[in-house]
């Protein structure tokens, strides 16, 4: 019985441990209740030139969190990035109007420190954002 759930496990700590290791989280806080805001989509880009670049996509799980929103191949070099939350999207799943369809975070990645955490507190006509750990 033991032998059915050693692929689970392996997966399971190999995905901790990517998370863990990944150089990029998210956290999404619905300041009108107190609650992690999930299933808001995310999007990871970097600038290039004059273009964004999209890098990843994923959603926010049930704590609100994306704790590995950085690609898994590929290093994190110096530059300026951009996370856009779509929060429009869960606004209207939540049945609730916002003045913000999405908010565009822009950060630069100097290689001072190893990880860098984006936590988005939310309303629907405000949000604050701020250099996480």
């Amino acid at each position: 019985m033991f032998k059915k759930f050693l692929p689970l496990s392996t997966l399971l700590l190999t995905s901790m441990t990517f998370a863990q290791n990944n150089p990029l989280s998210v956290h999404v806080l619905n300041l009108e209740n107190g609650l992690p805001s999930a299933d808001v989509e995310v999007v990871l880009e970097k600038s290039s030139g004059n273009k964004w670049v999209k890098l990843n996509q994923q959603v926010t799980g049930q704590n609100g969190r994306i704790a590995a929103l950085f690609p898994e191949n590929q290093p994190l070099a110096q530059g300026i990035y951009k996370v856009t939350f779509k929060t429009g999207d869960w606004f209207k799943k939540n049945n609730q109007s916002t003045f913000f369809p999405e908010v565009p975070v822009i950060f630069k990645v100097d290689g001072s420190v190893s990880h860098y955490h984006i936590p988005l507190l939310l309303s629907p006509y405000g949000y604050s954002t701020y250099r996480g750990n």
